[in-house]
């Protein structure tokens, strides 16, 4: 037999108010938002592009392509600062060279 897993929090997917109970929705509505809810990361850059997506709820289908690389494109930025951000400096090359074992 198999036993039914219990879910866990966090594993629901939300259901826009508008949608609940609502099993003869038109079909002709047009978009509609997903009621994504989005957690701070942390980073400012990031939080604004993942902000971002909302605006592809108010688009159709076909110009979300703009949206979603918009925000690719905000965070491969982010990621790329990661890499640039001023660090503890490196070990410095030393004039002595290994040439000159006896």
């Amino acid at each position: 037999m198999t036993e039914a897993v219990p879910e866990r929090p966090g594993d629901e997917i939300p259901v826009p108010p508008e949608r609940e109970g609502d099993a003869e929705a038109p079909r002709d509505a047009g978009p509609a938002p997903l009621g994504v809810v989005l957690a701070p990361t942390g980073s400012a850059e990031v939080d604004a592009a993942l902000e971002r997506l909302a605006d592809a709820d108010d688009l159709p289908t076909g110009s979300h392509v703009e949206v979603y690389e918009d925000v690719h494109t905000r965070l491969r930025d982010a990621l790329t600062a990661l890499d640039a951000a001023p660090g503890p400096p490196g070990p410095r090359e030393s004039a002595a060279t290994y040439d000159d074992r006896s």
